[in-house]
């Protein structure tokens, strides 16, 4: 099965990470060590901070 390429750069994952709590799993397991919950946290935070940012006016490049 292929991998897919990342969506999300790395240095926005690692910064989500942090601000919901688990980037030390992340730094010690890699990202297949999170709890899938966790992955869907961090796919919820970074819809919420794409919707904000194309409202206030920041378009994605």
């Amino acid at each position: 099965m292929a991998r897919r390429r990342s969506v999300m750069s790395e240095q926005l994952k690692e910064e989500i990470a942090k601000e919901l709590g688990f980037y030390d799993v992340v730094q010690r397991e890699g990202w297949g060590g999170i709890k899938s919950r966790d992955a869907g946290n961090m796919v919820k935070r970074a819809i919420e901070m794409a919707e904000r940012g194309v409202s206030q006016g920041n378009r994605p490049q």
